[in-house]
């Protein structure tokens, strides 16, 4: 059993996250709306109504979804450009052997995706009271258009990892074997780590292509002021919230966790949503996002930088 003491947020990166979330997260559900027209969409609705099945529709349903939004030049396709390849890259690591439970695996992918899937819907239903704030937060920013594509993008991993990981874990189990179940665990860590820097690696050559020289320094005040944005670093603060659901009593695992989780990742959207990026910079790559076809461009970059499925051991 992992010691209550090695759980308690005492870093300075925890408390920036819980004054980031006392600063206040409120949504303009009016905006919201506006934003989101009259009426749900049918055509995104009925593709995501029913509960992912399987790895193969999992990654079938988020590239259509990322489609159908990139071609209505929907920012909540941003976070699934990204999404979607994340899901492909851990499928094709599980078909090339590369853990050791690839059942547990494959469960995990499918209940990570199921978790993203019921916040997408609730939140096009306007079904704002059921969703997690980092997302509702994330998704609202993303319709309002009011933020920067890499503000998009790490919204949506912020609230899916920081968030929804936790109770992925405890949907799939890490019992019996749990030592097995981490080492599958940092495996996924290795598979998606790669990716991500190819992410990066395409939004800075997306702003570039656009003339804008300082893309990169953009990336600098969210780095240093969000410890747990680190993929591996919101990945271990998942994996331990889901030991502390199992190893302590119910009563007190639920309340604890709930708030760890819904500090850290509520204080984290708010800081990502609002980063300390001087106005000229800023300026500079909202401009270049109004003038080409960002969404995209981003896409079509994402894909020409692709790593290899499996990483080298």
């Amino acid at each position: 059993m992992l010691p209550i003491r090695a759980t308690i947020p005492t870093t300075d990166e925890f408390r920036a996250l819980f004054a980031a979330y006392r600063r206040g997260t409120d949504v303009d559900v009016a905006a919201v709306d506006v934003a989101l027209g009259e009426e749900p969409d049918p055509t995104l609705l009925d593709l995501l109504a029913e509960p992912f099945a399987s790895v193969e529709d999992v990654a079938d349903r988020l590239r259509r979804a990322e489609a159908y939004l990139r071609e209505r030049d929907d920012r909540r396709a941003v976070f699934l450009t990204v999404y979607a390849r994340m899901t492909g890259a851990v499928g094709d690591a599980i078909e090339a052997n590369f853990f050791a439970d690839d059942e547990w695996v494959k469960a995990y992918l499918v209940a990570f995706a199921e978790r993203y899937r019921r916040a997408l819907v609730a939140f096009e239903r306007r079904e704002f009271d059921a969703l997690p704030r980092a997302w509702l937060l994330g998704f609202a920013a993303a319709v309002r258009g009011e933020g920067l594509v890499l503000q998009d993008a790490l919204s949506g991993i912020n609230a899916h990892i920081t968030y929804d990981l936790t109770y992925t874990l405890r949907d799939v189990g890490i019992d019996p074997n749990r030592g097995r179940k981490r080492a599958d665990h940092d495996r996924i860590n290795a598979v998606l780590a790669r990716l991500v820097a190819a992410v990066q690696e395409a939004l800075v050559a997306v702003y570039d292509a656009a003339g804008v020289a300082a893309a990169e320094a953009l990336f600098d005040p969210l780095d240093d002021r969000l410890m747990l944005l680190g993929l591996e670093g919101s990945r271990e603060f998942a994996w331990r919230n889901a030991v502390l659901l199992a190893d302590l009593p119910a009563w007190l695992g639920e309340r604890y966790v709930g708030w760890r989780t819904h500090t850290a990742s509520t204080g984290a959207a708010a800081l990502v949503l609002a980063p300390r990026i001087d106005a000229e910079t800023r300026s500079a790559l909202k401009e270049a996002e109004d003038d080409v076809l960002t969404l995209t461009a981003f896409h079509d970059e994402l894909e020409r930088r692709l790593p290899p499925p499996v990483p080298d051991e």
